[in-house]
């Protein structure tokens, strides 16, 4: 019989293969399946990854201490309003530990995508976040295609373009 520890090292040890095998903006090849996760959102549901199928999806996990993660997320409502129409959505996952403070961001910003708490950092940690904010952007099918580690002014811009060349697919 199989240890239980080894069964969650088995899974840590994949996902980290499969976030170091995520490519770069610029780069295309095989992808992996994101893992699934339910969190709870802002208006009080539960939100579920795999639900999702079928849309681009881009899921970007933040935080209110985090400087560039406030100056992305604005960016990333124009991105949902000009493209949910066509099938893309955002999973904002915020991982502070109180999450009035992100409600009370989410407000502020005017943010119309679903924003998730992740208090416990338990999804953080099955996504092995290395830079906050990160980013990642799935097809259809639920894999991901594109990692990016923090944000730089004009970030936004590959993003829209790797959402529009998903959308196409």
């Amino acid at each position: 019989m199989q240890h239980p520890g080894f069964r969650t090292l088995g899974r840590v040890l994949t996902l980290t293969l499969a976030l170091c095998t995520a490519l770069p903006a610029t780069a295309a090849g095989p992808q992996s399946a994101a893992p699934d996760f339910t969190l709870r959102s802002l208006q009080g549901q539960n939100l579920r990854l795999q639900e999702q199928r079928g849309r681009v999806v881009m899921i970007n996990f933040w935080a209110t201490w985090c400087g560039p993660c406030r100056e992305e997320m604005p960016h990333l409502n124009r991105l949902y309003e000009k493209y949910r129409g066509s099938g893309f959505t955002v999973l904002a996952v915020n991982v502070d530990e109180d999450g009035r403070n992100a409600a009370s961001m989410a407000t502020k910003l005017g943010l119309k995508f679903p924003v998730l708490f992740d208090s416990d950092k338990t999804v953080s940690r099955l996504y092995d976040l290395k830079a906050m904010p990160s980013t990642l952007i799935l097809d259809r099918d639920g894999r991901v295609r594109f990692l990016h580690r923090g944000y730089l002014s004009g970030y936004e811009n590959t993003y829209d373009q790797q959402i529009r060349d998903l959308l196409k697919e």
